[in-house]
């Protein structure tokens, strides 16, 4: 009980600001230290004594929100410290996410508004898609609703401008939070990190408590496992198909046993059926863990790419039907509004993390 006697904390402390309350529970954790073992960032909490508003940011974008320190915390509400270590940290990563994006604005726009700008964005885009596929094309396949020449030149800036926009605001996290330069050890560390997703493990290999207080599980970390492979396999069937394009003068379209139908159709699958278990899990999870005030954020995301992944399912197993012409306009709307949305969204979740395993790595060497 010293730890009462040592860091008695009067409720009316808590503070509003993000970072502020995420230091003060940490600060506490710190001193308690029975979450030591957890995940990665409770031996990050200890190598530290006095936390600067880099240390919290970086802590923040450790954290996976598993909850799992929270159900075995002994000073959550009623206690007066009022612990929820998951959600403080949950707000503080959003806030930096939010501060870091650029153009300043839109992140915390569509954290708040994320459905309705979702699905307004894959409307307008799909419109123009059908739009364009009238015009005279000439082509084969997909390429006789929209040419080649219009793709590329709808989706290249669609996808370079965003990542552009995305590497400023990394550039201020690395800023922010002190990293230095980079190796390849710091890279391999956070690639292997990042491949396994060992931080959803629970710490000792039982999995997290995501959706519930009393069941470890590793079904969050399958879902995660499901949706990052799945779109790393789209995104390769992508390059496979402008290699084949353009290096070999082979267009599209492509038999199923080609590298592209063979990276895109189980990477298709896996996207779809793990947004479809991140959704279930989190219709089961408690929201006051969560991070507060952005779940229509959180939803959108989820449910836009697993539409990505659907709607692309549904235009290869219907095309040469009728339909085609619809859904090709809905799957590239998708895809386009994924692409203009990942600064902003949740999807930015992937490049700030790899960025704090990277950083992590670095700290683990000191």
């Amino acid at each position: 009980m010293s730890l009462d006697v040592t860091l008695q904390t009067d409720p009316g402390a808590i503070s509003a600001d993000p970072v502020a309350e995420a230091r003060r529970q940490v600060e506490i954790c710190n001193a308690c230290r029975y979450c030591e073992g957890f995940c990665a960032v409770f031996p990050a909490i200890t190598r530290q004594k006095v936390f600067a508003d880099g240390d919290i940011t970086q802590l923040a974008n450790l954290c996976h929100n598993c909850r799992g320190c929270y159900y075995a915390c002994q000073y959550t509400a009623p206690h007066a410290f009022d612990l929820n270590l998951p959600a403080a940290l949950g707000a503080a990563r959003a806030e930096s996410w939010e501060r870091f994006a650029w153009p300043g604005g839109l992140a915390a726009l569509f954290q708040r508004r994320g459905t309705a700008m979702a699905a307004a964005l894959v409307l307008a885009c799909a419109l123009m898609v059908l739009a364009l596929a009238a015009l005279p094309g000439g082509g084969e396949g997909f390429y006789a609703y929209l040419g080649h020449g219009a793709m590329v030149l709808i989706f290249l800036p669609a996808f370079l401008l965003p990542l552009a926009a995305l590497g400023i605001g990394l550039r201020r996290y690395w800023s922010e939070t002190g990293g230095g330069a980079v190796t390849l050890a710091d890279i391999g560390a956070a690639a292997r990190s990042a491949a396994t997703l060992g931080n959803l493990g629970g710490g000792q290999g039982q999995g997290c408590n995501f959706e519930a207080e009393e069941r470890f599980s590793d079904e969050r970390r399958m879902a995660h496992h499901a949706v990052m492979w799945g779109f790393l396999l789209c995104f390769a069937s992508t390059v496979s198909g402008t290699i084949l394009h353009y290096a070999f003068a082979s267009p599209a379209p492509y038999g199923f046993f080609s590298a592209p139908k063979l990276l895109g159709v189980p990477g298709g699958l896996l996207l779809t059926l793990g947004c479809a278990g991140m959704l279930v899990l989190k219709g089961k999870a408690d929201p006051a863990l969560g991070t507060p005030g952005r779940a229509s954020g959180e939803w959108a995301f989820v449910w836009l790419l697993g539409g990505v992944g659907l709607s692309g399912l549904l235009l290869y197993g219907l095309r040469e039907s009728v339909l085609t012409g619809p859904l090709l306009a809905l799957h590239l709307g998708s895809v386009l509004t994924l692409f203009l949305l990942t600064p902003y969204s949740k999807m930015a979740h992937g490049f700030y993390r790899f960025a704090a395993l990277l950083r992590e790595a670095q700290a683990g060497r000191r």
